[in-house]
């Protein structure tokens, strides 16, 4: 397993992610990952609510991260599906992507979305496929 350092380093190129949602990779496992993203104006929408879009966004990073770190093929997002639970309370989100099933050819993940206050978010599942990673 490598190092969190040389996950950020990797993973600093999702540029939508990390520089302008804000997205980081707080811990890194065998099949998981955290991320976290600290909430700002610009994450609201026109309601003063934060937007789907913005917690999406975090968990689908969270995904990128478990599904492809230090791994011999690369995977891609096949189908996302979000359950949002509650609004956040909090100031910062927490998405944890955990491994429920491994395959030859695709795998499924599972990402919670909390806020440092322990409110569910959202869950967030993803059916992924494995493909060769590019030259």
């Amino acid at each position: 397993m490598g190092s969190l350092e040389e996950a950020r380093k990797i993973f600093s190129k999702d540029l939508y992610a990390t520089e302008l949602s804000g997205a980081e990779i707080k811990e890194i496992g065998p099949d998981y990952a955290l991320c976290s993203m600290t909430l700002t104006e610009k994450h609201r929408n026109a309601y003063g609510g934060i937007m789907g879009g913005a917690i999406y966004t975090l968990a689908d990073f969270a995904f990128a991260v478990a599904s492809n770190y230090d791994k011999d093929h690369a995977t891609v997002s096949v189908v996302g599906q979000a359950s949002f639970m509650s609004a956040p309370k909090g100031k910062i989100l927490l998405a944890r992507a955990d491994l429920i099933k491994d395959g030859r050819t695709n795998c499924f993940f599972e990402v919670t979305v909390t806020d440092e206050l322990d409110t569910m978010v959202a869950v967030v599942t993803f059916n992924g496929a494995h493909v060769r990673k590019a030259e």
